[in-house]
């Protein structure tokens, strides 16, 4: 029966989003719904793209573990950046009149600073989109177990079914489909998991006995009670998500997928600040399952650390009545794929406009979607791949898509805006320096240990597996002096690099809006 539930309900979703499909009527729609999303709609745009798998199952599950102190990234660094992102960049995005992200890189930098963040932010998506299809991937393995069996429902055939169901609704409706089921989506999560917490809050002998349990084992120790390492890690977490997360498509298309300016802010201030309420719902879930059961603390010594994700899922079958099933398996694949929904569209979009475009100058807006909808399966494919192959968990794997673009864009993008003397040539020297002296800090350790510099490396820059700093501390301060460094300096890279795209008139088609700031 609960087999049936769940195959019905994805089968509506699929049907909404073909029915999105009708919206479309050219790439504008099929990236940015026309820009004509009222409140309602783009908060739940941003709550429901940014509560996902990791939320429920990975994000919770972690909290049980390492408590408060262990989280720093998610929610308290994504609500951040939403926050930041309403304060600092919704008006400048949305004034800018832009279809993706790297419209902006184009306008302010030229052509190559465009091409190649558009290339590090769209290789930023795949960790993330990966989350998401092993977690779905996950909930239709945990469903079959013992019923299909693992010869046809095993957890790498999970994922790529579940992938197939949400490119199949995504590819058609684009945005569209995004608004429309993330509307559906939000209330099933709200009301699902607000339940939920109640019925087993309950069982687990009441909320405040709850709180008093988690507080008594050091959980809502906020932060790190260690030394310098554990600082550092705490605090790199939590910088990795609040800024890395800024320079993204998808936050880039929220914002500018509003009807005016105004919703713009709001619906993101609003979706930034009760995601971060609602996050701690199902971390309140989980710690209710180990007050209930002991015995799920038992998976945090699993060899697999994917392992621990499952403390929700077994609870629910194990300990609760088929109703409250149906509510938290609803609740999870709505968290599931309105994300993994608005992650597949985001990249493909950006890839499609920014590196692809150029290559078809005279492309009609029906071939345009072609080549869109082409680009948004391989992308599928790619992340699939990933989800299949890694072994690490959904809150490692969003943490390391925010590292790439955190060395990689939000320096240019942030003085793109704000710093008057930002350059071409300065947006290069932040991408170079930034991405390599983390690539060198976080990939190269083996390297240097072959030719003996371990012992100095260690010593002088606290580099190695025991590191005091994380990698992306390094590469967002090297990004920072990279762009001061090169806007400062004598400029040899031409800063207005004239490969723009040209409208019937003559006029650069990209750069008739005013940045702010110039």
């Amino acid at each position: 029966m609960l087999g049936i539930a769940v195959i019905t309900y994805l089968v509506a979703t699929v049907i909404i989003g073909l029915y999105a499909a009708s919206m479309v009527k050219g790439a504008k729609d099929f990236m940015v719904a026309g820009r004509s999303l009222p409140l309602y709609m783009n908060f739940a745009c941003v709550f429901a793209t940014w509560f996902g798998a990791e939320t429920v199952l990975s994000v919770s599950a972690t909290f049980a573990k390492d408590g408060l102190s262990g989280i720093s990234a998610d929610p308290f660094g994504a609500s951040c950046c939403l926050v930041l992102v309403a304060v600092f960049f919704a008006r400048a995005f949305y004034r800018m009149d832009l279809l993706t992200i790297g419209d902006f890189y184009h306008k302010r930098y030229g052509k190559f600073v465009e091409v190649v963040t558009s290339v590090v932010i769209t290789i930023s998506y795949i960790a993330w989109t990966s989350a998401q299809l092993t977690a779905l991937g996950l909930v239709l393995h945990v469903l079959a177990d013992g019923t299909i069996g693992e010869g046809f429902l095993s957890l790498n055939n999970s994922i790529v079914i579940g992938a197939s169901i949400v490119f199949i609704y995504t590819v058609f409706g684009g945005m569209w489909s995004v608004a429309l089921t993330d509307m559906i989506q939000t209330v099933v999560i709200i009301v699902g998991l607000t339940v939920i917490a109640i019925f087993l809050g309950n069982q687990a002998g009441g909320v405040g006995h709850v709180i008093s349990e988690a507080s008594a084992a050091g959980k809502l120790q906020l932060f790190p009670t260690g030394g310098a390492t554990e600082w550092f890690a705490f605090l790199a977490a939590f910088i990795t998500v609040a800024f890395g997360s800024i320079p993204q498509q998808d936050v880039f298309q929220r914002v500018t997928s509003a009807k005016d300016e105004r919703t713009a802010v709001t619906g993101t201030l609003l979706g930034g600040l009760f995601y971060f309420v609602f996050a701690f719902v199902p971390m309140f879930i989980a710690y209710s399952a180990i007050v209930i059961d002991p015995s799920f603390t038992g998976l945090f010594a699993a060899e697999d650390a994917r392992s621990i994700q499952r403390i929700l899922p077994d609870l629910i079958l194990q300990r609760t009545p088929f109703w409250i099933q149906v509510l938290f398996f609803g609740a999870l694949l709505s968290a599931i794929l309105s994300t993994a929904s608005g992650t597949l569209l985001a990249p493909a979009s950006l890839f499609t406009e920014n590196v692809l475009r150029p290559f078809f100058p005279n492309i009609n807006e029906k071939n345009m979607l072609v080549v869109l909808r082409s680009v948004l399966l391989i992308f599928a494919i790619a992340a699939t791949i990933n989800a299949v192959t890694s072994n690490k968990t959904m809150y490692e794997m969003v943490q390391n898509a925010y590292t790439v673009t955190l060395v990689g864009a939000f320096v240019p993008l942030v003085l793109g805006i704000y710093w008057r003397q930002a350059s071409t040539q300065g947006a290069v020297f932040s991408i170079v320096f930034g991405s390599s002296i983390w690539a060198v800090n976080y990939f190269g350790w083996s390297y240097i240990e072959y030719f003996g510099w371990g012992e100095a490396a260690s010593f002088y820059f606290g580099w190695g597996e025991e590191a005091i700093v994380p990698a992306q501390l390094y590469g967002l301060l090297a990004s920072f002096i990279g762009m001061i460094v090169g806007s400062l300096i004598p400029q040899f890279i031409n800063p207005r690099i004239q490969h723009h795209s040209t409208d019937a008139s003559g006029s650069d088609s990209r750069s008739s809006s005013r940045i702010v700031g110039h």
